[in-house]
């Protein structure tokens, strides 16, 4: 494999905050920006569940170098939940039973 793919798209250098939507994975939210803005190379900082919504950092560029420093920093998560409902999957999106 050469090196045409590191040609390829523009250089884009920066930090992308995206509101990751419900049902869509990180990597798929991470493919479509870095194809919506011809980025020559993105990287997210982090996973979130694809039933998660929630601030997904897109790195671009030179900015990827920061991704070791954003997965080791320490971040907090709000959930909502309801008491005494079970379903058959047991997550959020099972029936419920």
């Amino acid at each position: 494999m050469g090196r045409g793919r590191l040609t390829r798209g523009r250089a884009l250098h920066g930090v992308l905050l995206v509101d990751k939507p419900g049902g869509a994975s990180s990597n798929r939210v991470l493919q479509q920006v870095r194809r919506s803005l011809d980025a020559r190379k993105a990287g997210h900082a982090g996973t979130l569940d694809p039933l998660a919504t929630g601030m997904l950092p897109v790195l671009l560029g030179e900015a990827t170098k920061l991704a070791g420093y954003l997965l080791a920093a320490d971040k907090a998560y709000e959930t909502t939940l309801t008491l005494g409902v079970e379903t058959d999957s047991l997550d959020a999106d099972g029936e419920v039973t």
